[in-house]
């Protein structure tokens, strides 16, 4: 029983409080202007160009704190917020989708491996609960399985995330200090943005374990029976 509700919390609790750590972190530096008074665009466009990435644009898109790199098209996507914005989130934000484009310029292993992965944990995430629950209701142990499978594929996605976006924000909080772009005050601002944008991918990936290893030990179980 106690272990059902630890699951429980691992599956609802973490998350909920991982977003709200991020919007209220968020929230709270969005609020604070960094000394030079730069926007997120210009911190990301100052960056690229250090590092030679002139190739590499940067687009406003739409949305609260949807920023992303989109390494085939070779573009940082900025919120509004933070592609306009002046604060101290808006920089940090912008230096960690920097560094994910460095991430793809110097083919940064975890980052390739993860891309490799796209297709089949996209294909685990959608189909691994099909077969789970076809095994279920069928009594067919073997479909439990195929679905474990799936799953297992999802999940190690989850897991390499984990370092490409704690490289990439080290890699951002390299580029800021280097480039003069916030001071030594900031710096403490700085990572409590990026600290609380890594949790909700610790998050993502305790859950992910979680579901894995309650569906694989009720395939072991079943089959000890």
């Amino acid at each position: 029983m106690l272990g059902y509700f630890v699951y429980l919390a691992i599956l609802i609790l973490v998350p909920l409080w991982a977003q709200s750590k991020v919007k209220n972190t968020y929230k709270k530096y969005s609020q604070v202007m960094n000394s030079n008074m730069v926007t997120g665009a210009q911190v990301a466009r100052k960056i690229l160009d250090d590092n030679g990435l002139y190739d590499v644009s940067i687009e406003e898109t739409k949305g609260m704190l949807s920023d992303h790199y989109d390494p085939r098209k070779k573009v940082v996507r900025l919120s509004s917020d933070n592609y306009h914005g002046y604060s101290a989130a808006a920089a940090a934000i912008a230096a960690h989708e920097v560094g994910h484009a460095i991430q793809d310029a110097e083919s940064y292993a975890f980052l390739r491996f993860r891309h490799a992965l796209v297709p089949i944990a996209g294909l685990g995430d959608k189909m691994s609960f099909i077969f789970i629950l076809a095994g279920i209701f069928l009594g067919m142990m073997d479909l439990v399985l195929v679905g474990v499978i799936f799953m297992s594929f999802a999940v190690l996605f989850q897991l390499v995330t984990l370092p490409v976006e704690f490289d990439a924000s080290n890699r951002a909080m390299g580029q800021l200090v280097s480039s003069g772009i916030i001071r030594n005050n900031e710096e403490r601002q700085t990572k409590k943005v990026l600290n609380a944008a890594a949790l909700t991918y610790v998050a993502a990936a305790l859950v992910a374990v979680a579901e894995l290893i309650r569906f694989a030990s009720m395939f072991l179980l079943a089959n000890e029976e």
